[in-house]
């Protein structure tokens, strides 16, 4: 028979221990090749769904942009329109609102000299005041006060 010595048993055990890590190795290796492919693939189906996501968001971009310089351009006509319009509404007002004003008045004036009536003088109307939440003229006011006393 043989014996075995104690630098063969160190031997056989370190083989033995190599044997198991490159074992745990290959199938770490197995696994993360298998990660690399579904890695792959993934971003292969990515890129193929990119793609034309990106051309439609680009055309998009272009139609915007296409709309934007009309829609300025719209802008720019009101803004010319709108100072059109304000020196009109100037010159109408210099040249007739002058003289219309004063006809008015004139007219006004006349109406009172020939009329001597008071009737276009609205008349004042009483003094109110709110007292808890109701409204009481003056002269509910001064009754009030009688009554009081």
């Amino acid at each position: 028979m043989h014996t075995v010595s104690g630098g063969e048993v160190a031997g056989i055990l370190v083989a033995v221990f190599w044997a198991i890590l490159v074992s745990f190795l290959a199938v770490a290796l197995a696994r993360l090749a298998q990660t690399l492919r579904a890695t792959t693939k993934l971003v292969a189906d990515v890129t193929d769904q990119a793609v034309p996501l990106l051309a439609d968001a680009s055309s998009a971009v272009r139609s915007a942009q296409t709309q934007i310089d009309r829609v300025d351009a719209i802008a720019s006509d009101v803004q010319e329109v709108t100072s059109n319009a304000s020196a009109l509404s100037t010159t109408v007002a210099s040249t007739f609102g002058g003289p219309l004003v004063k006809v008015a008045a004139f007219g006004y004036g006349v109406r009172r000299a020939l009329g001597g009536h008071k009737d276009d003088v609205p008349a004042k109307a009483p003094r109110r005041t709110v007292i808890v939440g109701r409204t009481v003229s003056r002269r509910d006011k001064r009754d009030l006060r009688k009554k009081k006393d």
